[in-house]
């Protein structure tokens, strides 16, 4: 009996925690504008909530003002970002598991034949990435002949009038633009020069929420749920492009 009694008092803070959690009206994240990827994680995201009885809604800003949102408080996280950016922001938790990726890539004008396979590579030319983007800005950090842009469209509208060598973004994210500028025959992307997995973030001051989301993500990982979700999420966003 003692044993129970003991099992119950460990358990109970815990179980306390979740509904109090659960009961909150509405968690408010941050998304970067602009993304396909970051569209795609809008979808998801929400559900993964739903799924243990949480609303949650999301704004969209420019990549440094969703992260000055979440380190000020003002929102209760990002909706997903690279590894390194939980190094970087203190005041984000990361969830453990990733639910999503991205790769990096390098896009240039198909008549220029360049060859870009490593980091190396883009010393030699003038580049152009999105504001705020971590795993753009990794990849270029001491490079100097970067051009930060707003969005994707702008790098490719720069791209086409050959004020840069080449623009740097998410695969799917370059796919999806060069499809609605016209542009797949005239634009080329080279391999992955990486391929990073994305994770939720949350801000401290919810952190509890952390295993709740880590343990729901797991458990439609593991049972093929979360694969549907992205390609149905996929589909969607891709239409509306």
């Amino acid at each position: 009996m003692k044993f129970f009694v003991l099992l119950i008092s460990i358990l109970l803070p815990s179980t306390s925690s979740a509904e109090e959690l659960i009961r909150h009206k509405e968690y408010e994240f941050a998304s970067i504008q602009f993304l396909i990827e970051q569209e795609i994680g809008r979808i998801v995201l929400p559900q993964i909530y739903k799924n243990i009885g949480i609303e949650i809604g999301i704004t969209p800003f420019p990549g440094e003002r969703a992260q000055l949102e979440t380190n000020q408080g003002n929102k209760d996280g990002e909706i997903m970002r690279i590894w390194s950016y939980g190094d970087e922001n203190d005041q984000s938790v990361r969830v453990p598991t990733p639910y999503y990726y991205l790769e990096t890539v390098a896009f240039s004008l198909t008549k220029n034949k360049f060859s870009v396979e490593s980091r190396e590579d883009l010393k030699k030319y003038k580049l152009a990435t999105i504001r705020g983007v971590k795993h753009t800005n990794n990849i270029t950090k001491g490079l100097t002949n970067v051009y930060v842009m707003n969005s994707t469209e702008s790098m490719f509208k720069m791209l086409l009038n050959e004020k840069v060598d080449i623009v740097l973004t998410n695969s799917l994210d370059g796919e999806v633009i060069l499809k609605k500028l016209g542009l797949e025959h005239k634009v080329t992307g080279a391999k992955p020069l990486a391929t990073l997995p994305l994770y939720h973030y949350i801000n401290q001051k919810n952190r509890k929420l952390v295993p709740l989301i880590n343990a729901e993500i797991l458990r439609i990982r593991n049972n093929g749920v979360l694969d549907n979700m992205i390609s149905r999420a996929e589909q969607i966003v891709i239409a509306k492009n």
